[in-house]
């Protein structure tokens, strides 16, 4: 497809998604007042996962946002650079969100995006999640993702996480260990999966788009921070709405979100971002529940000793679903 046609997609996808949702809720959008303000910043990094974010300037303005900023963070600073108010909102793994609601950092889990998109490689020998017993993994940061969801599936499978023979990596990334023989296995997310693929090395041992429990839950979520959706909650609805709107255009055209994304900047490799986009289920943030996402992982972490919080607690510090269920009603598909 030439860019030409894909931006034609695109923009097609936009406007069906865009007149079906104001068709659905003219009157409840008519209602609002405009935003509290017109500046948004979101963040931006390496991930391809959160592609709605990336693609949803065009939704934010229609939202009455002027001014769209996209300020990088590195994903291992996303919780605290939320909380510090460097970005407004970020999509963030739910259990990386965790351990910073407990700990006080004023961030707020608001929805839940999409389903799915961490694989765990592993080298031969390594078939399943207890086979990690006394093997190397790979980590760039204690609590960052592919650390706290490892840890999580241990847990779940009775194999204790201090059992995992943990590599700290803070200046290399894993997968170029895995890549060299350096470690055993290692949590990748896009565009990592889809490189190793390529270059067939490893094997996925679990795939958390489709295995069970991993793929009953919310991956990524939205979260702001605290005191800007307290402040500003028409333009939090709002900014919602547009990444909502924004995760449909990944799962109805991937093929134009895709090149949006590399004419955008965001990513470099067209051919992994259309991977990316059809492999995640973009389509099923109406039909999972974020409540039970946040309860699942703080379970998963308290079992571990990573967290002593309970998920009412967590749910009470640092959670508000009252925008993502109106918008659930708003924008039925």
């Amino acid at each position: 497809m030439s860019i030409v046609q894909s931006r034609r997609h695109f923009l097609t996808a936009l406007s069906s998604i865009t007149a079906a949702a104001v068709t659905g809720s003219s009157r409840s959008f008519a209602q609002e007042a405009t935003p509290e303000t017109t500046t948004i910043r979101l963040a931006k990094n390496d991930g391809i996962c959160i592609a709605p974010q990336y693609i949803a300037n065009e939704l934010l303005r229609l939202e009455g946002f002027t001014d769209v900023q996209h300020v990088t963070r590195l994903p291992t600073e996303m919780s605290t650079a939320i909380g510090r108010g460097d970005v407004d909102f970020s999509m963030e793994f739910a259990a990386q969100l965790i351990p910073a609601i407990e700990t006080g950092v004023p961030v707020m889990a608001l929805a839940g995006v999409h389903v799915g998109c961490f694989e765990l490689f592993a080298h031969e020998g390594i078939r399943s999640i207890r086979d990690l017993k006394g093997r190397k993994v790979g980590t760039q940061a204690w609590g960052l993702a592919p650390h706290v969801l490892v840890t999580s599936m241990a847990a779940n499978v009775g194999l204790d996480p201090k059992d995992i023979d943990w590599v700290l990596t803070p200046s290399v990334d894993p997968m170029h260990l895995f890549v060299e023989g350096k470690i055993d296995a290692f949590l990748g997310t896009p565009p990592e999966p889809q490189e190793l693929r390529a270059r067939k090395i490893g094997h996925v041992v679990v795939n958390s788009a489709v295995d069970r429990p991993w793929s009953q839950y919310f991956c990524c979520m939205l979260a702001g921070n605290r005191d800007f959706v307290r402040k500003n909650p028409i333009a939090t609805k709002r900014a919602l709405r547009a990444i909502l709107k924004a995760a449909d255009i990944c799962a109805t055209d991937p093929a134009g979100a895709a090149r949006r994304m590399v004419d955008g900047g965001f990513t470099t490799r067209y051919d992994y971002a259309l991977q990316t986009l059809k492999e995640i289920p973009y389509n099923k943030w109406r039909e999972y529940d974020p409540a039970d996402t946040i309860r699942f992982y703080s379970l998963r972490l308290r079992e571990a000793g990573m967290i002593k919080s309970s998920p009412s607690r967590i749910a009470s510090d640092g959670t508000n679903w009252q925008f993502f269920n109106e918008l659930k009603r708003e924008l039925k598909s």
